[in-house]
């Protein structure tokens, strides 16, 4: 009877055993499990919209998958099979569709698509506002305020800010503005905190001139230690993070140049970083 016991108990844990072996298998490990789709298909068509400038259409060729998303350049997002976007800016775009199926499994598949002027209306009008090649730096002047103890310095992609000492320097470019039309200037920010520091955007009519300080107008977007933003760690949109300024939408009254400058100084600037500098049309 014992002997019996035994035995059964012997087969039940060798059952077990097989169970707990065949769960513990990779997915990979059978061939055609049923969770996968080897079908799955990211292909995908870009059609322009008739009579709209700067938008178009994706569209997913093959819907045998769960969900789509998509990156248009501007990190990925979780959209529809068809999907209509607005590329105000002229360039070249990289457009990737992810197609998500069965089991998790995902493809993907990415287009080239140039647009080829930038939207009248919302298009940036500041030249070589991301700074990612000689081009784009080329496009910007140095202003020199103090005599030495602050410094722009460019990379590929960004351009930074350190000072100390009580010195500033800054960046300007020229623009050309319709009258009557509301802009908006922004850009993103990046920074580990700064002590006793400003740093303030202005769009003015008045040209800067080098080894003089910049005030034209007042600051329209700024950071100040002094006002409780840029002392602590801070990444994202200035204008959501300023503390400082009359607000980052102007207008003129009448066709002209106007100079957008950025200048930055304090007693421990610890290195503002800043990239996709723009001034686009709101209306």
């Amino acid at each position: 009877m014992i002997f019996k016991k035994t035995k059964y108990r012997s087969v039940v844990l060798g059952v077990l055993g097989m169970v707990m072996l065949a769960g513990c298998q990779p997915e990979d490990s059978f061939e055609n499990n049923g969770l996968t789709d080897p079908n799955l298909d990211a292909s995908f068509t870009i059609t322009p919209v008739s009579g709209t400038a700067n938008r178009y259409v994706l569209e997913a060729q093959n819907l045998n998958y769960i969900f789509s998303k998509w990156d248009i350049g501007e990190g990925i997002y979780q959209g529809k099979s068809t999907e209509e976007i607005f590329l105000p800016d002229a360039g070249t775009y990289n457009i990737t569709h992810i197609a998500i199926g069965r089991g998790g499994e995902s493809k993907s598949a990415s287009q080239e698509l140039v647009v080829p002027e930038s939207d009248p209306n919302a298009g940036n009008l500041v030249v070589g506002g991301k700074f990612e090649t000689d081009e784009d730096i080329a496009q910007w002047t140095i202003l020199n305020i103090s005599a030495s103890g602050a410094s722009w310095t460019f990379d590929s992609g960004s351009a930074t800010i350190t000072a100390s000492d009580w010195n500033q320097q800054g960046i300007f470019q020229a623009i050309e503005v319709q009258g009557g039309k509301n802009y908006a200037v922004d850009m993103n920010v990046q920074g580990e905190g700064s002590v006793d520091t400003w740093f303030e955007v202005y769009v003015s009519t008045t040209a800067p001139v080098q080894l003089n300080d910049y005030s034209a107008d007042g600051t329209r977007i700024g950071l100040n230690t002094w006002n409780g933003c840029g002392g602590t760690p801070f990444s994202g949109k200035l204008s959501q993070l300023s503390c400082a300024g009359s607000g980052n939408v102007v207008s003129f009254d009448e066709d002209t140049t106007i100079y957008l400058v950025i200048k930055c100084g304090g007693g421990n600037v610890g290195a503002i970083t800043i990239d996709n500098v723009e001034l686009r049309g709101t209306n």
